[in-house]
């Protein structure tokens, strides 16, 4: 995957970075109290958060010895628990774009993300600007979009043209999930937005965790996967990376079967 356009100045006003910890977890913050991402100190590598497990679902759509083949992005960083699973865990292709460079040092230096190699890249830039890039069109398998500011009010990139941006990105096999979340979004909207990027018969969705996170999926190609499809998927994804998958298939379903 080729390299990105960097900015040419540090955008204005990016907030701080805090680091906070309770024992057994640690977590990050920009300028406010809510946690923009965490890690186990014991487990690093493993992923904390319930909605960020719930990230991992395009796995349910993938076979598993094809994963390492695979190339992974996310748009935000956080505390980079996306990007060392798909790293480490997953053996994937990875590269993380992030517009706060106060991001990238703390997940360096209090988040144990390893530094950039042949496999893994760390891109300082702006999401907006990177899914037009013509390099990665078509060049993406798995899409992880999880964008908020300091004040996680709403997703900072949440409209059609955004997320058909995204769905240009994909390979022809590729899975695009998505964390909504935030004190001013409209779930229904922005699941209306990606519908129209990628079609509703292309579109998955999960309830909402208990602290206000849903996760949606979408395909660049819909996929017509049975319930006993994807127990068998979710079996193998549990018992080869520990991820809850048999339960996600409880609070999962397509958009147009009700979800």
């Amino acid at each position: 995957m080729s390299s990105a356009p960097r900015a040419a100045a540090p955008p204005p006003q990016l907030p701080e970075v805090s680091i906070s910890e309770d024992g057994e977890v640690r977590f990050l913050h920009l300028g406010t109290e809510w946690v923009q991402g965490s890690m186990l100190l014991d487990a690093p590598f493993d992923l904390e958060l319930e909605y960020v497990q719930r990230m991992m679902a395009w796995l349910l759509f993938v076979p598993p010895d094809a994963v390492p083949k695979l190339r992974a992005m996310q748009l935000g960083l956080g505390a980079a628990a996306l990007t060392k699973f798909c790293f480490k865990k997953l053996r994937m292709d990875t590269t993380a774009i992030e517009i706060n460079p106060q991001v990238v040092a703390a997940c360096r230096t209090w988040f144990k993300l390893p530094p950039d190699s042949a496999r893994l890249r760390v891109i300082w830039g702006d999401a907006a600007e990177v899914v037009q890039h013509s390099a990665y069109a078509g060049t993406v398998d798995v899409l992880q979009v999880d964008l908020y500011d300091h004040e996680a009010a709403a997703p900072v990139l949440d409209s059609a043209d955004f997320y058909a941006h995204c769905r240009q990105l994909l390979t022809d096999d590729g899975v695009m999930t998505v964390n909504l979340f935030g004190r001013n979004a409209s779930y229904a909207q922005s699941l209306e937005k990606i519908c129209t990027a990628f079609g509703a018969n292309a579109v998955w969705a999960f309830k909402p965790t208990r602290e206000g996170n849903t996760v949606v999926l979408a395909l660049r190609t819909p996929q017509h996967a049975s319930r006993m499809e994807l127990l068998a998927r979710a079996e193998a994804v549990q018992a080869r990376w520990g991820l809850p998958a048999t339960k996600w298939l409880r609070v999962f379903k397509a958009v147009q079967d009700g979800a």
